[in-house]
């Protein structure tokens, strides 16, 4: 049978083709969402089958209220196949990984580069999107529409708004006191409604990206400048910084996890700090706030990205900067540094298509650290620099960010070479639902793994130059990850409502011996520190800070996680706290 031989009415009422619509879309978008709503409701009970009706039918109200306001005149038929679509590709996200679709979701989707999002496209994403919204776009294009004087349609559809209205007030009010009671206690299911949570979300991402402030940024940290023991340093002094992508602390050995997933850091002279908070569930939010002088306690998202972060305040102390990148960009934070990317340097064996392993990140590093002596260091490097060796001024002082691809699902296979695929059997595909639990937290632990294996070989190094040059890593990772935890998967649930394992994230510190003796530090008092609870992105900006040394009224030190554990200053662990 063909479109041309179907037997269609020669004319359809548009008020009739939105309430198929509406119908269509609470049927695809909605399952999820019904399900978690009804979870844990007696079948047997009347007022079950009552709650469930009365939220069948203002879900059908609301999509037929989005619609009819949405869908006029020679848009009408447009407007229904892309909503149709983003209905369709909604659905698909929500009952695969248990994705919520807010504004934050939507940006970080709109940042994804193709190599990213390419794991996320496959068989199983087309068929939903065919028999979701290609095909029933096209019955609907070649659908005829009743033609009416714009009075009578006005008056049809005005009728037709009311009716929704009253049937969504109606629902509303058979059912007020439990789903008050649900939308209380479980706020984040409203980001399942489909297709209004994608509307929404993309209207409200509009107008906050409207309204991000242009022009300079907000100076912060100009008066930074070395403190005695970074200006007198013996030797250049630099801090590597490595921003892990989706590591949960739960899986993380040194955290006591049941699995031994951090074998060779736990053979070195690390400061592991227990289940630190991220600042955010996705890259695009986490990023730029752990950056910021700000973070998480004082959350302003126009703020953040209109101030100069932590790179600037080191440039401003005569610090040199890099940031090399194996992900989808800094989200702004490195702008006007220098930079580079594991894929543009291309080391051999590392890249496969579009993706590459995390020891690139590693590749020519010497070339990127600090040479010479304090007074005798090259200047560039800075804000603009080239791939220097030292700061401005003659400072012998740099900061390297390694932004990994780490954990990042769902293709958690692509992340480990063969070597470091020791937990089996694991899941070797893309789409998580083709493989059982086990499985996947198998291919999940192997990227674990190797990432304690390039945090090793990157001490390893520094390690080889401690002769010549002081130097520290942090390592912490930007948030956390759900395997399958409720039926969850992936990350970025918003984060009021967020599951543990989307926010704790691994973090540890080494500290060379000759950068500890310079600076003053006492390894013992940083591992009290790593003992006590409340560590956050938010410590990021003032400890990296007072590792350098740099003075600055910026650097708060009750943020600080070295304040208090250098040469002569007392010890106040309860700080650590927040």
């Amino acid at each position: 049978m063909t479109f041309k031989t179907m037997a269609v009415p020669r004319a359809w009422n548009p008020e009739l083709v939105l309430l198929v619509a509406s119908v269509a879309m609470l049927l695809l978008g909605n399952r999820r969402f019904l399900s978690l709503a009804l979870a844990g409701r007696d079948a047997a009970d009347a007022s079950a089958w009552l709650f469930g009706a009365a939220l069948v039918l203002a879900l059908l109200a609301i999509n037929y209220l989005l619609l009819a306001l949405l869908a006029w005149g020679r848009l009408f038929k447009p407007v229904l196949a892309v909503i149709l679509l983003l209905t369709a590709g909604a659905a698909h996200f929500i009952d695969s990984f248990g994705t919520f679709i807010d504004p934050s979701m939507l940006r970080n989707a709109l940042h994804t580069h193709w190599g990213e999002a390419s794991e996320l496209v496959g068989l199983r994403l087309a068929s939903a999107l065919l028999l979701g919204a290609v095909l029933p776009a096209a019955l609907l294009m070649r659908l005829p529409l009743a033609r009416r004087p714009w009075p009578r349609a006005l008056a049809a559809r005005g009728g037709a708004l009311a009716l929704a209205l009253l049937a969504l007030v109606a629902a509303i009010w058979v059912a007020f006191q439990p789903l008050a009671s649900l939308m209380r206690s479980q706020r984040e299911l409203r980001y399942l409604v489909t297709p209004a949570n994608v509307l929404w979300s993309a209207t409200a991402l509009a107008r906050r990206t409207s309204q991000e402030p242009a022009g300079p940024l907000v100076a912060v940290g100009r008066d930074a400048q070395p403190g005695p023991t970074l200006a007198r340093a013996p030797r250049p002094r630099v801090v590597v910084l490595v921003v892990g992508e989706t590591a949960r602390a739960a899986n993380w050995g040194l955290n006591g996890y049941a699995r031994q997933t951090t074998p060779e850091l736990a053979r070195l002279p690390l400061i592991n700090f227990a289940g630190a908070t991220s600042c955010g569930t996705d890259t695009e939010t986490s990023l730029p706030c752990m950056f910021a002088a700000v973070g998480r306690r004082q959350y302003d998202e126009r703020r953040i990205h209109g101030s100069e972060n932590l790179l600037h305040v080191l440039a401003h102390a005569g610090v040199a900067v890099h940031w090399r990148d194996n992900q989808s960009g800094c989200k702004g934070v490195c702008a006007g540094f220098a930079q580079d990317t594991v894929a543009a340097l291309a080391p051999p064996g590392t890249c496969t298509g579009a993706s590459c392993y995390d020891e690139g990140l590693l590749h020519g590093l010497e070339a990127l650290l600090p040479v010479g002596t304090v007074a005798g260091a090259s200047a560039t490097g800075g804000m603009n620099g080239t791939n220097g060796t030292g700061g401005a001024g003659g400072l012998a002082a740099k900061f390297i960010v390694l932004h990994q691809i780490g954990n990042h699902g769902p293709a958690y296979h692509r992340r480990a070479p063969a070597a470091f695929k020791r937990f089996q059997p694991a899941c070797e595909q893309d789409d998580l639902r083709l493989c059982d639990a086990q499985s996947i937290v198998n291919a999940y632990d192997n990227a674990l793994l190797y990432t304690d294996h390039v945090l090793a070989a990157l001490i390893a190094r520094l390690q080889a130059r401690a002769a010549e040059i002081d130097s520290a890593v942090i390592y912490v990772s930007d948030h956390g990850e759900s395997i399958g935890e409720h039926g969850l998967f992936l990350h970025g649930v918003p984060f009021a409502f967020a599951p543990e394992v989307q926010t704790q994230v691994p973090m540890v510190m080494w500290l060379s011996s000759g950068f500890a003796e310079a600076r003053g530090l006492d390894a013992g008092c940083l591992k009290g520190h790593a003992g006590g609870a409340g560590v956050r992105h938010d410590h990021l900006f003032h400890t990296v800070l007072g590792l350098f040394d740099v003075q600055t009224g910026a650097r708060a030190p009750e943020w600080d996680l070295t304040h208090g554990c250098t040469r002569g200053a007392p010890v106040d662990l309860a700080r650590a706290a927040g």
